[in-house]
Formats: C-alpha cells, sequence, structure tokens
C-alpha cells in the first residue's frame, strides 16, 4: 500500500496566513514555513516577505469590498462615487481583525495600510481610478480636476478618517466619515 504525500503549496501558505492575520495572530515567516512544514527558503519564494505577503492578505480583504460596493451601490456619477466610497469605508471602520491590527503595531499598520510604496495603497488608488474612470467614459462624471490627483486624494481622505486615531490621537467616527463623503463629493465637482 502506497501512502500517498500532501503537498504544500503557496496557495496554502497565503490561507494559513490569512486565517492568522483575521485571528490578530502576528504572522513569522519562521513560524508559518515550519507550521506549514516547508523550508523558510521555500516560503521566502512563494510569499516574498512578510511585507508583500500582509500586503496581499490585506488586498484579498479589500478587493472583494470593492467589488460588492460598485455591484450594489445605485446611481451614477456623483452620487455612485460617492456611494462606493461610503460603503467601502464604512464596513473598514467596523471592520474588528483591522483595527486589533492596527492597535497590535501602529507605525507597522500604518506602513502597510497607507505608505505610497505600499500594496494595499498602491492598488486602492488604482481601483479608485478605474471606477472615476468608468464613470467619465460613460458621460456621468466630468471632475474638475486632473484623475490620477483625485483618485489619490479620496484615498487620503478616507485613511485620515479610518486611521484617525493612530494619525491623529482621535478614534474613528462615523460622522467624521460622512463629513470625508462630503469632501469627496465636492472635489468630485458635486452639489453639498
Amino acid at each position: 500500500m502506497t501512502e500517498s504525500i500532501i503537498k504544500t503549496t503557496p496557495i496554502d501558505a497565503f490561507k494559513r496566513a490569512r486565517r492568522m492575520w483575521l485571528k490578530g495572530e502576528k504572522i513569522s515567516l519562521a513560524a508559518l514555513a515550519d507550521d506549514l512544514g516547508i523550508g523558510r527558503a521555500t516560503l521566502f519564494r512563494w510569499v516574498g516577505n512578510r511585507d508583500l505577503l500582509i500586503g496581499e492578505i490585506l488586498w484579498s480583504l479589500y478587493e472583494p469590498l470593492y467589488k460588492e460596493a460598485r455591484e450594489i451601490t445605485p446611481g451614477h456619477g456623483v452620487d455612485y462615487v460617492v456611494g462606493v466610497f461610503r460603503h467601502i469605508n464604512t464596513t473598514i471602520l467596523h471592520f474588528s481583525p483591522l483595527r486589533k491590527f492596527l492597535h497590535q503595531d501602529p507605525e507597522y499598520a500604518l506602513k502597510m495600510l497607507t505608505s505610497s510604496h505600499s500594496t494595499l495603497h498602491a492598488r486602492t488608488v488604482e481601483v479608485n481610478t478605474r471606477l472615476l474612470k468608468d464613470e467619465i467614459r460613460t458621460g456621468h462624471l466630468t471632475p474638475p480636476m486632473n484623475i490620477q490627483s483625485l483618485s489619490y486624494f479620496m484615498v487620503r481622505i478616507a485613511e485620515s478618517c479610518l486611521y484617525s486615531d493612530i494619525i491623529g490621537g482621535r478614534e474613528p467616527r462615523e460622522d467624521e466619515l460622512e463629513d470625508a463623503c462630503t469632501a469627496v463629493r465636492i472635489l468630485l465637482g458635486g452639489k453639498v
């Protein structure tokens, strides 16, 4: 009788790390490699480094939220873009694994969430730019400024609200997020 050997794959490593992150566990690549029964060099080849792995985990949580917001938000133009912005950021504001991540190591978390070199920040600006371009292409939006700048400003406004406890020492609030929606509406050239 032959024994079947179960081989660990890169997706297994990612799924295990994602589960760990969602539980609020600190991700150590050495411990993850040991847990998966693979060599550290193999894990590093698969995931790059800890920052890249966490960036991919964060993106794996953000991307479906972005798609959901685009699907369920009604309307077009300014109202649609603001609605998508509101849905995404309200959900993020109340996502407890993210709050835990922020409070465990605030400096590292901010780097992973907001640095212009982070996977999440770059991709968030990219999909936000795509959202704006889609609305412009269909004739529903005529923003008064450069699209890349507008997208970047929108993301930074969201970050300033979502991470205000770490950045400015005050708890994030729903009413402040609503003010951020008003700011985005103004940036988009909409009426308040």
